[in-house]
């Protein structure tokens, strides 16, 4: 099946104005680590989630996809 696109951090970053190495330096997490996330390779943890969501001011659910869309 391959990876699905789980999260919408990408998008959620690009409607904020914000870039993946800004939320790297806010989360205090490595740039590569923050750039698998925005392009699905792997996925933050729940917590993680939270404190992104609440860095873009924005609900989780909207980081997150629940729909099954085959990309």
């Amino acid at each position: 099946m391959g990876n699905k696109r789980i999260n919408r951090l990408k998008i959620v970053l690009a409607e904020k104005d914000k870039s993946n190495n800004w939320l790297a330096e806010q989360l205090g997490r490595d740039k590569a680590t923050v750039s698998k996330w925005c392009t699905n390779t792997s996925q933050p943890d729940i917590e993680t989630f939270i404190k992104i969501s609440k860095l873009l001011n924005v609900e989780l659910a909207d980081l997150v996809r629940t729909d099954e869309v085959e990309a």
